[in-house]
């Protein structure tokens, strides 16, 4: 009787991408994206460096060796941080694993590959803007549309900590006004959290429904005009708007570098005491 052969890495990568992936994990599209980044970056190299075509890449190919070189090309040629280098890694190392329950007969190669360890790097720290500083790129004056969605954008942000991306998921239907207001955020991996609104921003919410009773259950709550969900681009914009205009009340702001991220640390750094008297 003959010996069943090993999966090729074509094969394996099929495999890994659709049945893996998509269906046993059910994972998120961006997540799948950046995991096919992650093996077209490393086919190339893999290509560039090694003479080695896609097509003839095998599992054999990716040693610890090959591996290491490739993580270092990401961060000396490609300018990657070591943040980007570690994503990479966790991909390849997602797929090692899924592939030593279908190919033992290269287990030696794998566990080899798998032993290559994340990069440890100092995190930065993240400043926060002060609360008076903070209420005043929210206050803003704002007689416009545009403006006026703003002002709620940067409401909910400051209310929340949300990540950019749940402030622009949030849809109408995910706000619950009442004696008790709360959102629903929709987070990274399909996670869903609600958190509660304060009295302001439920207000501020109601105003705008008020202002755009078009919006329907399902519509985005901060659209842009044309009624399509804002964009990462659009809310920097905005924002840095907001901030350039703040600055002429309270010059400080000029100090700090005022991001989506740092206004969530803001929040983070004014609960519980904050949330008690806003």
């Amino acid at each position: 009787m003959s010996k069943p052969s090993s999966p090729t890495f074509a094969n394996l990568v099929q495999q890994f991408f659709t049945d893996y992936m998509t269906q046993q994990r059910a994972l998120s599209p961006p997540t799948v994206a950046s995991y096919r980044d992650t093996f077209v970056l490393m086919l190339r190299f893999a290509h560039e460096h090694h003479g080695k075509a896609p097509t003839d890449f095998q599992l054999t190919d990716l040693t610890a060796k090959f591996l290491l070189g490739f993580l270092d090309h990401l961060e000396q040629k490609r300018h990657n941080s070591v943040r980007s280098r570690n994503v990479r890694l966790a991909a390849v190392r997602s797929f090692l694993k899924f592939a030593a329950g279908r190919d033992p007969a290269h287990l030696s190669v794998i566990e080899q590959a798998l032993a290559v360890p994340m990069k440890r790097f100092d995190r930065k720290m993240v400043g926060f803007v002060p609360k008076e500083q903070m209420l005043a790129v929210i206050d803003v004056p704002a007689d416009t549309w545009v403006g006026q969605r703003d002002r709620l954008m940067l409401t909910l942000m400051f209310n929340t900590g949300a990540r950019v991306s749940e402030i622009v998921g949030v849809r109408v239907v995910d706000v619950v006004l009442g004696p008790t207001s709360s959102v629903r955020l929709h987070g990274k991996g399909r996670k869903q959290r609600t958190l509660p609104l304060w009295k302001t921003t439920a207000k501020a919410i109601r105003d705008w429904l008020e202002l755009n009773p078009n919006l329907q259950a399902n519509s985005p709550l901060l659209p842009r005009r044309d009624a399509m969900p804002m964009t990462r681009a659009n809310v920097a914009q905005r924002l840095k708007l907001a901030v350039d205009a703040a600055t002429l009340r309270h010059p400080d702001l000029a100090k700090i570098s005022v991001s989506p991220h740092v206004i969530r640390h803001s929040t983070k750094s004014l609960l519980p005491p904050f949330l008690a008297i806003y």
